[in-house]
């Protein structure tokens, strides 16, 4: 049970969406990779929430927000501390709504909803739908007006549609609160310290005994310590029994954990008020990045660092200095057997990176670019790369600087060979998103670089195409369609491989659907200087490849009518065909031919083409199964011909001008 347990809308087990088209599966793009780096993921897939349902302990007055959140069309308000796993809660409170199938997560939204700035559509919930809004990193009594104003309208939907909302109420706001939040209030208490770290130690399948969690320093721990920590502690107690360097019982499993969670940041500090060289402390910095790296690479990402803050190289030869080893042994690195090199005490690089991102502000943006290089280096696994990732990332947003973090993939992206995607963007972007405090300012940055006029790299289109397919559609699925229908109006291969990433998307999710018909329909209005890639993709859309089933005829018909009632093109073909196709092999998808007359709003010029698509589909075969449903389609056709004639030249008003019959 941790704050940093986040939600998601759907179950991409495997891959996120089943359309067709390219899928995109990066190292750093599965959905438990943050996991497996020891982050605790922002996203809210149903795996993701049976995960924090295993480790989760209920906090005092859950119970009471429970049975208030099982009727439909209810709000419930947690008034929580900090520390208290009050998202966690929020998160178990949606999650424990019935039971959740995979029919049921096709069905119902489970979404978390933007807590500041404006949402970039309505809510527009479903009976049974999920949200979560998580007003906890508020602290502006402005922003908290604003945000309870948008709270209002959001209560008032919910409640009428029979959906379901929790919202995380921010803390020591308790005076800016509004009168008529107070019935929906529930106030919650922390759980038991000594509950969460046993729950996460089993579920871990650590084997130990109730007395050895006696100790007074761990039941200090557990009695002040975030459930965050807490969590992290009960990680390190693993780490430290994985590694098999901290003995065999858990009594020294756990001290080692303690150790890391209260002891590492002072411990740090000592060491670098001794190592005086900026030698010294460039190898203790680039150990600590690269740590569980080839020595030899490691080796060469210190003199790359020493370059980057402009350290003038030692004068003597290395062959009259000390040898990279004993500089090792100095400072408390081992070489493993295998050539990795480690820090001998548990948990103690991370407090390396952190000193030095806290101390030392005035060389971030050094070590931005030297990370930069450093995450490409040769002799380093895609796993070194991906730490290396991680590391710098965590560092960046703990000191408040995501644009770095942001900085690095646009460069790794832009640098990636033709064709490719480079896995270090990807895995970049991703952690920056599923950040509690940054998530929301990534997003927004994702939308300035969409929606920029200038040019755009492949390799930037590849990885932010990825990223709204595996991460973003799975948190925020409708801002993910945005910034795919901007990506996948551009020109180049890249484009078009967004182009079908975003159909694929959409074709799963009626709504999703639906919101991309209404876009493309709205811009093709509004900038008609830039209608064609808009139509091109709004034509494929409408196809019967892409459309969900079943077939949703009224969203259908209003695409059929914004491409209809343009100028006749070439893209039409493929349109009519593939529904002339899916009514040749599906007579339940009649409607089609109909819905589709209908569209043109009678108009002469598109019923003659749809009429010649018609007759070259069919072929010349008189007695196929096309030239069957060739022919009930100029049914439709000739009936809204003959009522267009009547209509426009009724008995006795003559002949039908030329510009008329334009």
């Amino acid at each position: 049970m941790t704050e940093q347990d986040h939600v998601t809308v759907n179950d991409p087990s495997g891959p996120v969406y089943n359309g067709l088209g390219p899928q995109y599966n990066f190292y750093g793009g599965g959905a438990d990779w943050l996991i497996r780096k020891g982050i605790e993921s922002l996203r809210i897939v149903r795996k993701d929430r049976e995960r924090l349902a295993d480790r989760f302990v209920p906090p005092v007055g859950y119970r009471i927000a429970a049975d208030r959140l099982e009727k439909p069309g209810s709000v419930v308000l947690l008034d929580a501390p900090p520390g208290s796993g009050r998202r966690a809660a929020a998160i178990m409170l949606l999650h424990g709504l019935g039971e959740d199938g995979d029919a049921v997560e096709a069905r119902v939204r489970f979404e978390e909803l933007p807590a500041t700035g404006n949402d970039e559509y309505p809510l527009a919930p479903g009976a049974g739908d999920r949200f979560l809004l998580d007003l906890s990193g508020i602290t502006d009594e402005e922003a908290y007006a604003t945000a309870q104003r948008r709270l209002a309208v959001h209560r008032s939907q919910v409640q009428e549609a029979g959906a379901h909302m929790v919202v995380v109420l921010p803390s020591d706001m308790e005076h800016a609160h509004a009168p008529d939040l107070e019935p929906d209030m529930v106030r919650l208490e922390r759980p038991r310290g000594v509950a969460v770290v046993t729950r996460y130690l089993r579920m871990d399948r650590m084997t130990f005994r109730s007395t050895d969690l006696m100790g007074p320093d761990f039941q200090r721990l557990c009695e002040r310590s975030p459930m965050g920590e807490l969590a992290r502690l009960a990680r390190w107690v693993k780490t430290a029994h994985d590694s098999g360097r901290f003995g065999a019982d858990f009594a020294g499993w756990l001290d080692q954990a303690m150790h890391a969670v209260t002891d590492r940041a002072g411990e740090v500090g000592q060491q670098v008020a001794t190592v005086r060289t900026a030698s010294e402390r460039a190898l203790l910095l680039a150990a600590a990045v690269l740590e569980e790296a080839r020595a030899d690479t490691v080796y060469e990402a210190w003199h790359g660092l020493m370059r980057t803050v402009r350290h003038e190289e030692e004068v003597a030869t290395e062959l009259a200095r000390p040898d990279f080893g004993e500089r090792l042994r100095k400072l408390g690195i081992e070489r493993e057997p295998d050539g990795r090199l480690r820090f001998g005490r548990l948990a103690y690089a991370d407090a390396v990176r952190t000193y030095f991102w806290a101390n030392f502000p005035g060389m971030r943006d050094d070590l931005r670019d030297w990370a930069g290089r450093a995450a490409g280096l040769r002799g380093l696994t895609t796993d070194d790369r991906m730490n290396v990732v991680v590391r710098f990332g965590e560092c960046s947003l703990a000191v408040g600087r995501p644009d770095h973090l942001f900085d690095l993939a646009v460069r790794w992206a832009d640098s990636a060979t033709r064709g490719s995607c480079d896995p270090r963007a990807v895995a970049a972007l991703e952690l920056g998103l599923s950040d509690e405090r940054f998530g929301g300012w990534f997003r927004s940055r994702m939308y300035e670089c969409v929606t920029r006029s200038g040019p755009m790299s492949d390799g930037l289109i590849r990885v932010l195409t990825a990223v709204c397919i595996q991460s973003l559609g799975a948190t925020h699925p409708k801002l993910a369609v945005v910034r795919l229908h901007y990506l996948a109006i551009r020109k180049g291969e890249a484009a078009c491989e967004a182009r079908q990433a975003l159909l694929g998307l959409v074709g799963s999710d009626r709504r999703l659907y639906r919101l991309l018909i209404d876009r493309l329909r709205y811009w093709t209005r509004r900038e008609p200087h830039r209608m064609e890639p808009r139509l091109r993709l709004l034509t494929d859309l409408l196809r019967n490849d892409w459309a969900p089933d079943p077939s949703p005829w009224p969203d259908l018909f209003l695409g059929w009518e914004t491409v209809f009632t343009q100028p006749p093109t070439e893209l039409w073909n493929p349109l009519v065909s593939s529904w002339l196709n899916a009514v040749a092999g599906d007579s339940e998808q009649e409607m089609a031919l109909g819905l589709m007359v209908r569209a043109t709003r009678g108009h002469r010029a598109a019923l003659h083409r749809l009429y010649a698509i018609a007759c070259d589909w069919a072929g010349t075969a008189r007695r196929s199964s096309r030239a069957v449903v060739a022919a009930r389609f100029w049914q439709h056709i000739d009936r809204a011909q003959y009522a267009r004639t009547e209509s426009e030249n009724p008995a006795g008003a003559g002949p039908l001008t030329t510009e008329e019959e334009r």
